[in-house]
């Protein structure tokens, strides 16, 4: 059986840390100069309304799971 080699394996989770890390910077780039691009999930206009939450008969408020 084959000897693994770790050398290898570290180089290339590197490379693909570093190639993540490099897309995210030019997301972020992007983002900061067109502040308007449907890209941004944080501007308001891409943002769905949310409901209130329900009132019982008793006047608890239930929130709906996952909120």
């Amino acid at each position: 059986m084959a000897k693994p080699n770790y050398a290898f394996e570290k180089r290339q989770r590197d490379l693909a840390k570093k190639a993540k890390q490099e897309a995210k910077r030019q997301r972020k780039t992007a983002a900061a100069e067109n502040p308007e691009s449907p890209e941004n999930p944080e501007s308001p206009e891409n943002s769905e309304p949310t409901a209130p939450p329900a009132a019982t008969d008793d006047g608890i408020t239930e929130t709906k799971p996952g909120s």
